[in-house]
This record gives C-alpha cells, structure tokens and sequence, in this order.
C-alpha cells in the first residue's frame, strides 16, 4: 500500500457544495483562561489565518467552531475544537464526516516541548510524541497517517511541572518568539496548499 503523500493534494472545485482541499485543525483548550498558554497556539495559528485571509470562526458544532473559505485560491475549512486537547479526535471525527474527505486532507497545528521557541516542523506523519492531541487524532482515526505542523514552545524550567507549564501564560520575550513561529506556520500552511508538502518542509522546517 503507497504510504501518504499530501503532495498529491490538488485544488477542488471551487463551488460552496464541493469539500475543502485541506483542513486545518489547531489544538487548544476551549476555555478563555488557556488563551495564552502554551498549548493553544495551535488557535493562534488557526486565528492568524482566519485574520489573514478574511475568515470567521462563525460556524459552531458541539466539538467545534469552523470557517470555511479560500487561501490562495484552494477551498479550505479551518477549525478550533470546543473539546480539550486531549479529545481532539472527536472533532477531527466530526470534521471529516461532515466533510466525506479522508485523513489525506487534514493538517494538524499543535505546540510542541521538544522543539525550542521560534522553530516549527512540517512532517506529513509521526507518532503522537507524547502530545494528548495527537494522541487522541491517533486513536479516532486509527492511524498516524496524517499531516501535523508542530510549533515550538520550548522545555519547562528544571523542576517545573510539564502541565502546569503548558497551562500558564508564556514569559514576554517565549511569546514573541512563540508569535513569530505561528506567523511562519501560517505562511507554511500556504505553501501546503500551492506548492505541496514536500516544498513546505524545505523552506519552513
């Protein structure tokens, strides 16, 4: 069986019936409390999009809120689960139900420890790596066979709790550093979409 390649995406029809080419789901947990914590940059990246390309997060099922539109000319659906992090495979579920497209279309967005502030990785599959998100993507979907943008945010401090870490707000120069990441994954999630992954990872990783 050919493993996965998200280079064979190709544009869909652009009518509002037809499914998106790409669905961009960023890991966070729904409550405004995590806003700036760690482990809902993947919503930032998911908002910087929405912000960037004229989207609204106006669409609201009970496992998530979702804009659909274009970017660079490709139909996509962008999503911030209302579930927590660690039930993100029942959104995801949802999504490519509501959508008939298989897990060749999905882009996951998360934080990531093991990588330090500032950097991203593009890989088109992978383990969870210790992520309750992926984990969960995993689990519903029975398969590490999908697309994952991964954004550094960095160790915990010697000592420190990993959740309690993941769960307070970033010290200021983490975040700039943490915001200049999603503004790359941002432009790294249009490259997906017009010059395949493959090229993404070349330029962003």
């Amino acid at each position: 069986m050919p493993r996965f390649s998200f280079d064979i995406l190709k544009p869909l029809s652009r009518r509002r019936r037809e499914p998106p080419s790409l669905i961009v789901v960023g890991l966070g947990n729904p409550e405004p409390r995590y806003l700036k914590t760690p482990h809902n940059v993947g919503f930032w990246c998911v908002d910087l999009l929405a912000e960037r390309h004229n989207l609204t997060l106006n669409r609201a099922h009970r496992t998530t809120r979702l804009a659909e539109g274009e970017i660079e000319g490709y139909r996509v659906a962008l999503a911030r689960p209302r579930t927590y992090v660690n039930r993100t495979g029942d959104a995801v579920s949802y999504l490519l139900a509501r959508y008939k497209v298989t897990r060749e279309r999905l882009l996951i967005v998360s934080d990531d420890i093991a990588l330090p502030p500032g950097k991203i990785r593009l890989r088109p599959r992978g383990t969870a790596g210790g992520h309750n998100g992926i984990k969960s993507v995993i689990e519903a979907l029975g398969s590490e066979e999908f697309a994952r943008l991964r954004i550094g945010v960095g160790q915990p401090p010697p000592g420190s709790d990993q959740i309690g870490y993941l769960l307070s707000e970033m010290e200021p120069d983490q975040r700039r550093q943490v915001e200049e990441a999603v503004d790359r994954a941002a432009d790294a999630v249009a490259c997906v979409l017009t010059n395949g992954i493959t090229e993404a990872m070349n330029r962003f990783n």
